[in-house]
C-alpha cells in the first residue's frame, strides 16, 4: 500500500484518526494554580527543550523574571532533517524563527551564553552582559565535533559522495544530492554513527533504512551494496529492537561491521578509515554518510556543571537521572540533549523532561518538594523504507513502552507508524513548543 493508498483508506484514516487523538491526549499539562515570584530565571537555549520551558513557565508563574539566551535567529525542527536527507521533504520544512514560538512575558537575548558561574549564580553573555539568576535551566542543545573527523570538513557534504544530515537543513539538502546520484548510478553506500553521546541515535539506522529501499527501486538490486559500520556490538541501544534491526539488515542484504568508527576521510581516494578492536581498516565507498562525535557546548564543559566521572570526554550535564536537577548546584536544571542521563537526546523525550523540571522548578518556588520524575522515556519512529516504519518507545530500563497498546506494535513495520513520523510528529511537535504537550 503506498501513501495514496493510505489516503484514500477508510480504515487507514479511522485508525489514523484515533492515534492522532490518543496522542494529543498524551501528556496535556494539567491546569495548575498560578505562583507569585519575584525569581529570576534564566534557560540557556531556545531549542526544543528552551522554548517548551519557557512557555511552560510563563503559564504557571505570576512576576518571574525571566531570561532566555540564545543567538539563534532559526528555530529548527531537527526530526525532520532525515526526511530532507532522503528527498522527501525540502530543506525550509525545518526551519521557522525562534521568535515565532517565544511567548510574551520572556526577556530573549540574541547573543550566546559564553560563560556560567554555578556559584556567584551568574551566566555571562557574548555581548558583554552579565546576567544573574536565581535558578538556572541549561538546554543549548550540543555541538556537532566534525573536526574530529581527520580529512573531514562540512563543506565537502554534498560533493565526492558525502553526505553529513545532522549538519542542518542545507546540509541535510546536500546530503540527498550526494545519496541521490549512489541511488541512481550504484556502487558501495557507507553509513556511519560514532561513538558518543548522540542525538536521536535511530537516525544513522533511518537514512541507510531509506537509501537502500530508494536504491532498490532506482539502480535495483545488484547494483549497489549498503555496508553500516557500527561503534559497538550491537545496532540499537535496546536489545530487543537490536535484534529486529538485525534481521531486517539480513532480509535486505545489508551487512552490519560492528566495532567500527569512523576517524578519517581520504575524499581524494573516495577511502574512509575506522577504527576497530583489530586496529584501524579502510573501507572504499561511492556513497559515505557521516556522522561525527557529539559534545556538551564549550560553555557547559567549562562552567563545572559537567559530570566528573562519566562521560568525561562529552561533558553531559551532572543531574539526577529522575529529577533532571544539578546534584550539586540545586538551583540548576537540565534539559534536553545536554542533560547528563542514559536516554533522552530526541524531542520525544523533552516532551516528557520539560514537565518534570517545571513541577520541582516551581515546588522550590513554593517552599515545597517537587514530585515528578522522567523516567527515561524517549520515543524513535524508525523509518525502514518509504511508507514503513516501526513506533519504538523505551525508558531507561530499556522497557518498550507503546503509547497506542493494541493499535501500534512497536517492532512491526506498518504505515500508521511512517504517518505518525510523516503527519502527526511535527503538530506535536510544534504543540510542545507552545507548552501545551
Amino acid at each position: 500500500m503506498d501513501f495514496t493508498d493510505l489516503a484514500t483508506s477508510r480504515r487507514g484514516f479511522l485508525a489514523l484518526g484515533a492515534a492522532g487523538a490518543a496522542l494529543a491526549s498524551v501528556g496535556l499539562p494539567a491546569v495548575a494554580a498560578r505562583v507569585a515570584t519575584r525569581a529570576k530565571i534564566v534557560i540557556v537555549g531556545a531549542g526544543a527543550a528552551g522554548t517548551a520551558m519557557a512557555n511552560r513557565l510563563v503559564e504557571r508563574l505570576d512576576g518571574a523574571q525571566i531570561t532566555v539566551i540564545d543567538a539563534r535567529a532559526e528555530h529548527l525542527y531537527q526530526p525532520g532533517l532525515t526526511l530532507v536527507a532522503a528527498g522527501l521533504k525540502p530543506a525550509s520544512y525545518t526551519r521557522s524563527r525562534t521568535t515565532d514560538w517565544l511567548p510574551q512575558g520572556v526577556t530573549l537575548i540574541t547573543q550566546s551564553a559564553t560563560a556560567i558561574d554555578p556559584v556567584a549564580k551568574t551566566v555571562d553573555t557574548s555581548g558583554g552582559q552579565t546576567i544573574a539568576y536565581d535558578f538556572l535551566i541549561v538546554a543549548p542543545g550540543l555541538v556537532l565535533d566534525h573536526d574530529a573527523i581527520e580529512g573531514f570538513s562540512l563543506d565537502m557534504v554534498g560533493t565526492n559522495g558525502i553526505g553529513a544530515l545532522y549538519a542542518g537543513p542545507e546540509y541535510a539538502a546536500r546530503t540527498w544530492a550526494a545519496a541521490q546520484a549512489f541511488t541512481e548510478n550504484g556502487g558501495v553506500g557507507v553509513f556511519t554513527r560514532p561513538a558518543t553521546e548522540m542525538k536521536c541515535a535511530g537516525a544513522p539506522l533511518k537514512h541507510a533504512f531509506l537509501i537502500d529501499d530508494i536504491a532498490s527501486r532506482t539502480v535495483g538490486a545488484g547494483k549497489y551494496k549498503i555496508e553500516y559500520a557500527a561503534n559497538n556490538a550491537s545496532l540499537f541501544g535496546v536489545p530487543i529492537v537490536s535484534e529486529k534491526v538485525r534481521m531486517l539488515f539480513d532480509e535486505r542484504n545489508i551487512h552490519a561491521n560492528y566495532s567500527h568508527v569512523l576517524k578519517a576521510v581520504d575524499a581524494g581516494r573516495k577511502v574512509a578509515t575506522f577504527a576497530t578492536p583489530d586496529g584501524d581498516t579502510e573501507m572504499g565507498y561511492d556513497y559515505l554518510h557521516v556522522i561525527p562525535p557529539q559534545r556538551a557546548p564549550d560553555v557547559i564543559r567549562q562552567s563545572g556543571l559537567s559530570w566528573a566521572d562519566r562521560w568525561t570526554d562529552q561533558g553531559w550535564v551532572e543531574v539526577d537521572m529522575k529529577t533532571l536537577r544539578h546534584l550539586r548546584y540545586p538551583e540548576v536544571f537540565a534539559l534536553g540533549d545536554v542533560a547528563g542521563v542514559p536516554k533522552g537526546k530526541t524531542a520525544a523525550s523533552v516532551k516528557w523532561m520539560v514537565p518534570v523540571v517545571e513541577d520541582h522548578l516551581v515546588a522550590a518556588l513554593s517552599d515545597s518538594e517537587g514530585t515528578a520524575e522522567y523516567d527515561g522515556y524517549t520515543s524513535c519512529p524508525l523509518i525502514t523504507r518509504v511508507g514503513r516504519a516501526m513506533l519504538i518507545e523505551f525508558d531507561y530500563n530499556n522497557n518498550l513502552v507503546p503509547s497506542f497498546p493494541g493499535l501500534i506494535a512497536p517492532l512491526e513495520e506498518l504505515w500508521i507508524s511512517w504517518l505518525m513520523k510523516e503527519v502527526a510528529l511535527k503538530a506535536t511537535y510544534n504543540a510542545m513548543l507552545r507548552g501545551k504537550a
